[in-house]
């Protein structure tokens, strides 16, 4: 005969646990439902506020769970009950109290996770643990386990996406869970299998929408979802083994030699280049030693390129400081795929085809050891300094003292610092004139700036990677909020121009809406006592041109007015240009209106020109 069938029971008779939403009386479940849809959409684009309030719900999550075991069934309570609760509780507390400050281990546990889990379910696949599954769905079992593991190792491999990954999981099953309990609380009637004797091939006790005995078709659907889980595995780590092959690497040219002169400028080693080098010019990468932003002797190397034919002496020299590359070592111009179109350098063969040779530093830190120095204006500038002084070592290259530097954004700032040391630091070298082009000058500013920039956090993490690393008083942990950390260590580890750096740009469509990653306002405490060290205010005994895009929306033009003013004010001359309807690189592209402005100024320099323009 058959068992009567109860919402309370599955289909064999044995009691079946009652969902904790069909428990809630409707009046809460509604209210309940439409508050966790809700807050799960707030949440979707969100992923900083969303782990943020992950850990605060598994924190009280596991709290309540912990007193509900210890406060329920004083009378059968066991030893184990007990224990139990009091695991829950404090595994609430440390979750609470640890995580809420420290993301660093979510992505990893959530790897762990994955792999054991894949790993047990193989081994159920494979050892027959429950006999009565069938034989394609044992096989699915494997295959999703395999995907399970090999996700779990891609999680670890890049935490920085497995994080948002969990904060939007987190928040669609709030959204599910919501629609959950609204689904329940407005039901007028209660789902129930009605037992019809007889209803179908399943014989006696069937219920009314059990499908026919031998009919049912999820053994095979386990198995084609367990061919596509593994498929977009493989697929996802095929990507990232590919985006991590294109990524740059530092070769045996950067190593630092035993033997090390003290004096800085000293050319250590050079060797052909010819990469991106137009035609008929000639280029060498050089190694030199120089001096780091904290006064410890360094190297850096650079890239130097001669025009093509004879000349009839020393040619001039523009010494390009270039744009933002990135932060980590590997990310040096002279090791990229285009070195001088990563730095966003203008006007290269325009320069070689006026008989002006390019010596171009890829600064401290960028391919040799040691931090690089971004936006830090000693690091930058002698390096800058000491690669003019190192390429008039090298055999072959006939270069004349008269040099004019060149540079753009962070390069910009390089450019000016160079100008602002050259007297003291190289006071034989001859700069007779400076162009920087939207330089990322007042750094206090640009910091503060950085949240309203859609790429802004990507720029802040090099801000805040390159000041932590040379300043001992400034750390990451208190420069940017606990659920950024990661992320932003992440970014500051990839180049701008490597393939990898469309995770961190996946990182900023996901923080386009969330909150800042300071944790306090740049300008404030030690952070904004460096920032401010660092702004160039001169003097420069060189002319200076300086060239802003009207519509830059990285380097505000306003930022750029008023740091201009205060130079002014100050009596200091700059030659102050902007360009309407030019944004950051377009000020620099061929087409713009200041490349002709640019040449013609440098060659006005070479030939000694009276100088024109200007303020103080």
């Amino acid at each position: 005969m058959a068992l009567p069938h109860h919402p309370e029971q599955d289909r064999s008779g044995r009691a079946r646990p009652v969902a904790w939403g069909e428990r809630l009386p409707r009046w809460l479940g509604l209210p309940l439902g439409l508050l966790a849809v809700l807050v799960g959409v707030l949440l979707a684009t969100r992923p900083l506020t969303s782990l943020s309030a992950l850990t605060l719900t598994l924190g009280v999550a596991f709290v309540v769970m912990g007193l509900a075991t210890l406060l329920s069934d004083q009378e059968g309570r066991t030893a184990w009950d007990v224990a139990r609760g009091l695991g829950w509780l404090l595994l609430g507390l440390l979750v609470l109290v640890w995580l809420r400050t420290s993301f660093e281990l979510l992505a990893l546990a959530v790897g762990i996770v994955l792999v054991v889990a894949g790993g047990v379910r193989i081994w159920g696949a494979a050892t027959g643990r429950r006999p009565a599954t069938p034989g394609p769905a044992r096989v699915g079992n494997a295959l999703l386990g395999a995907a399970e593991v090999v996700i779990g190792v891609l999680a670890v491999r890049w935490p920085d996406l497995t994080l948002l990954a969990v904060a939007v999981i987190f928040a669609v099953r709030l959204v599910v869970l919501g629609l959950g309990l609204i689904r329940r609380a407005v039901s007028r009637r209660t789902a129930r299998r009605t037992t019809v004797p007889g209803a179908g091939a399943g014989g006696p006790g069937a219920t009314a929408y059990d499908p026919p005995a031998g009919t049912t078709g999820r053994p095979w659907l386990r198995l084609v979802g367990g061919v596509l889980a593994l498929v977009l595995a493989l697929g996802a780590t095929f990507l990232g083994l590919q985006a991590r092959a294109g990524s740059p690497v530092v070769d045996a040219f950067y190593a630092t030699p035993e033997q090390v002169p003290d004096e800085p400028g000293v050319l250590l080693r050079s060797e052909p280049f010819t990469r991106d080098v137009p035609d008929g010019a000639t280029g060498w990468r050089l190694l030199y030693t120089t001096t780091a932003a904290d006064g410890a002797p360094a190297t850096a190397s650079a890239i130097v390129v001669v025009p093509a034919g004879g000349t009839a002496g020393p040619v001039p020299v523009v010494a390009w400081a270039h744009g933002t590359t990135g932060f980590a070592t590997q990310c040096a111009p002279s090791l990229l795929e285009h070195p001088f179109e990563a730095g966003a350098m203008p006007a290269l063969e325009p320069a070689l085809e006026r008989g002006w040779a390019v010596v171009a530093t890829d600064y401290t830190g960028l391919g040799t050891p040691g931090p690089h120095p971004y936006l830090i204006g000693l690091g930058e500038g002698r390096s800058v300094l000491d690669a003019i002084r190192a390429a008039h070592q090298l055999t072959g290259a006939d270069l004349s003292e008269d040099t004019v530097v060149w540079g753009h954004s962070q390069g910009g700032h390089a450019a000016l610092w160079t100008g602002q040391l050259a007297a003291e630091y190289a006071p034989e070298l001859s700069l007779a004139g400076v162009v920087a082009m939207a330089p990322a000058a007042d750094v206090e500013a640009l910091a503060e700036s950085l949240p309203d920039s859609s790429v802004g956090a990507l720029f802040a993490s090099y801000v805040i990677a390159g000041y932590a690393a040379h300043y001992p008083e400034i750390t990451l942990e208190e420069q940017v909020i606990p659920p950024a950390r990661t992320l932003v260590r992440e970014m500051s580890g990839r180049c701008l121009s490597e393939p990898s750096v469309v995770a961190s740009f996946v990182s900023l469509l996901s923080l386009a809406r969330d909150q800042s990653v300071y944790a306090r306002p740049p300008a404030e405490g030690a952070l904004g006592v460096r920032l401010r060290e660092n702004v160039p205010t001169g003097p420069f005994p060189m002319p200076v041109l300086l060239a802003q895009g009207e519509a830059d929306e990285l380097i505000l033009p306003t930022d750029q007015g008023s740091y201009v003013n205060r130079l002014c004010a100050a009596g200091v001359s700059v030659d102050f240009r902007s360009y309407p309807d030019r944004d950051h690189l377009s000020l620099v592209e061929p087409e713009s209106e200041l490349i002709d402005e640019l040449l013609s100024w440098t060659a006005d320099r070479f030939d000694g020109a009276p100088v024109t323009g200007g303020c103080g």
